[in-house]
């Protein structure tokens, strides 16, 4: 099983970091892809090496898809490709997990209308005007979408996640 996980510059450190660490203790190979090739460096201070760019991933060969918050969302949004890898995972009902300002990239895939789901409180009214159904809880499960709020929610959605891909 792999795992995807979209980030950019200035994401929330322990919203990439503890589903890239938790995903792998379930023995899941997670790869991390961003703009470019190489180092991406968080909100405060922590990296990781993007082993592609957005361009270079192939949907089809990933089973997961990880969305972390923090600002990199803001970024990551705006990259068509990294749009349409977002796209082929909602097409084939892949689980897709978003925290924080995550739900900003399925804002911008279209992906919300209709959907119960969670985020910051900062983009609550974002993912309404999107069409979506806001829930202020730590996690929202709406069939392949798990959502969650901020950094405290994280053992919530992880545990939710793996429910969902252990069937």
């Amino acid at each position: 099983m792999k795992a995807l996980i979209l980030t950019e510059n200035e994401a929330e450190d322990i919203e990439v970091l503890y589903p890239y660490y938790r995903l792998q203790e379930e023995g899941i190979e997670v790869h991390v892809a961003s703009t470019k090739k190489g180092q991406v460096t968080f909100k405060h201070g922590y990296w990781l090496n993007a082993d592609l760019a957005f361009d270079e991933v192939n949907p089809d060969e990933y089973d997961i898809l990880i969305l972390p918050g923090g600002r990199g969302p803001e970024k990551v949004r705006l990259s068509k490709s990294a749009l349409n890898i977002v796209k082929r995972f909602s097409e084939k009902s892949k689980p897709i997990a978003a925290i924080c300002h995550g739900p900003q990239i399925l804002i911008s895939a279209n992906l919300v209308k209709g959907r119960k789901l969670t985020s910051w409180q900062g983009i609550k009214d974002d993912v309404i005007a999107a069409g979506g159904m806001y829930e202020d809880k730590p996690v929202v499960k709406d069939g392949n979408l798990v959502t969650s709020r901020q950094p405290s929610d994280l053992p919530y959605w992880m545990s939710e996640l793996i429910k969902a891909i252990k069937g």
